[in-house]
């Protein structure tokens, strides 16, 4: 109990965190061995503390942190809609990571989200969005156009246009230039409005 209250200042300035970065910090302070695990269970007990998923807790009750228990990610598709002002639709928390977990909808105190993987090779295209007191990563709209085809979602024609209106030309031709040819010209068919075909971003987008 000694080191308590600065256990709980110090892990409720993070959105979330791990068992193990819990047992370092009782370790650090010559802590009993295995203590970390009492004040865990203790705390969530006490209804202080929320578990996220096995080893991964969060003193906050914010849905949207979750993706922390899946470092690296990013939040995507139409959930990055939403947090860039894209999409007015509310939606659950999309968590996009190349780690090798369960894909599909969870939930988190009564409330839904979803975990999708994606190959290493797409694992780019994120930035920091303010959400709340945090910084967690976003797609950018630039992104959330290649991953709306390469997951198959429904672009509707409102969509595009939100996007098209923020995308920047040479990020996107950055972006599409580390994908697969095939993924690639179904992204331009889309902005072309046509056939698939090869070319640039940039020489399509006004």
């Amino acid at each position: 109990m000694k080191f308590m209250k600065e256990f709980i200042e110090n892990f409720s300035r993070q959105p979330a965190f791990s068992s193990s970065e819990a047992r370092n910090f009782f370790s650090f302070r010559n802590g009993p061995k295995g203590y970390y695990k009492t004040a865990v269970n203790n705390l969530i007990m006490s209804g202080r503390l929320r578990r996220i998923t096995r080893g991964h807790y969060t003193f906050h009750d914010e849905v949207q942190f979750v993706g922390f228990a899946f470092k690296p990610f990013y939040y995507g598709l139409e959930d990055a809609l939403s947090l860039r002002n894209l999409w007015e639709q509310e939606t659950n928390p999309v968590i996009i990571t190349p780690r090798k977990v369960r894909s599909g909808l969870r939930t988190f105190e009564g409330r839904n989200y979803v975990v999708r993987w994606i190959d290493r090779s797409m694992f780019f295209g994120y930035s920091p969005l303010r959400y709340g007191d945090f910084y967690i990563p976003v797609a950018d709209p630039e992104k959330i156009l290649i991953d709306m085809v390469y997951y198959h979602e429904f672009l509707s024609g409102e969509v595009i246009e939100g996007l098209l209106e923020v995308i920047e030309k040479d990020l996107l031709d950055e972006y599409l230039y580390r994908l697969k040819p095939s993924l690639r010209m179904k992204v331009l068919a889309i902005l072309k409005g046509k056939g698939k075909f090869t070319g640039r971003a940039s020489d399509i987008l006004p």
